[in-house]
């Protein structure tokens, strides 16, 4: 049983057929197919169903999975871990919100890449319902996140530092010269994120608890789209502060005084509670807790 022929395995698990694996692997489909039959053969099983060009897992091949899993995640960790331990080599794959990929995570990663040239840090866009079975399976090793405080038994924090969320507008809008309540939103037009971001879900959750209804003009998960409609005059924006940074230095947005409750978000590197750390990690998480 080799690491070639279980990273195979799982490429034909996430594709559904030996001939997409194969192209994508760069392999020829027959390469493909005697990797799964030595596979087969030396476990004394059979993984696929072949029916004509259709194929479905067996009840070995489910089990497998997760073992295949753990070895492709540990033959990353030795690549980073042991071949060099100042100088780490291999992939170090990071989930990461879309904010802090904005607005922090590229100045880190220059000084990661300067600090660390062997490893390659593969980045992936993440939400919150996705994060903890990401870091479950081995194919998130990190992840980078802004969010309410993560509560999940899988799941261990590394770092967090309290953030905050804040209603934006364009300085010649009526309403940023005063101070706003949940009352004041029924007739504000509200520029928010998607249906599965937690942001929206604090707001909407204390505002139904008013007994108010909102007027949401725009739903997006792009930040980048919601402050640009809000320095158009279309709306209050309700988004991180930290997106909305520049704007306010250049007078393009104004941050409105908030009478409500506060709204606790925090930036977050978690981890999987049974992953060991490697040095790659360490660094990496040691470059975001300074960058603080």
């Amino acid at each position: 049983m080799t690491i070639t022929q279980l990273s195979t395995f799982l490429k034909i698990v996430e594709m559904r057929s030996f001939s997409s694996a194969a192209n994508s692997l760069g392999y020829a489909q027959s390469t493909v197919t005697t990797q799964i039959k030595q596979l087969e053969d030396e476990l004394g099983c059979v993984l696929f169903e072949r029916l004509g060009k259709t194929i479905s897992l067996t009840s070995s091949g489910e089990r497998l999975i997760p073992y295949a899993e753990k070895m492709l995640q540990l033959e990353r960790d030795i690549r980073l871990d042991v071949t060099d331990g100042e100088n780490p080599a291999g992939i170090l794959n990071l989930g990461v919100s879309e904010s802090l990929c904005i607005n922090r995570l590229p100045r880190i990663l220059m000084e990661f890449n300067r600090n660390n040239p062997r490893t390659e840090i593969r980045i992936q866009f993440v939400t919150h319902e996705i994060i903890p079975d990401l870091l479950q399976k081995g194919e998130l090793d990190l992840v980078y996140t802004l969010n309410p405080l993560f509560k999940d038994d899988r799941i261990r924090i590394l770092h967090k530092k309290r953030e905050k969320l804040g209603f934006y507008a364009p300085f010649d809008l009526p309403v940023a010269k005063k101070s706003i309540c949940a009352e004041d939103l029924k007739e504000l037009p509200l520029l928010l994120t998607g249906h599965g971001c937690n942001f929206r879900h604090m707001l909407i959750s204390h505002l139904e608890s008013a007994g108010i209804s909102p007027k949401i003009v725009l739903e997006t998960d792009s930040k980048e789209i919601l402050k640009q409609f809000a320095i158009n005059g279309l709306g209050v924006a309700f988004i991180p502060d930290m997106t909305a940074e520049a704007e306010t230095k250049s007078n393009k947005l104004r941050r409105l005084t908030w009478k409500g409750p506060d709204f606790p978000i925090y930036s977050q590197v978690l981890i999987h509670k049974d992953k060991h750390q490697n040095k790659a990690m360490i660094n990496l998480v040691e470059l975001i807790k300074r960058d603080f």
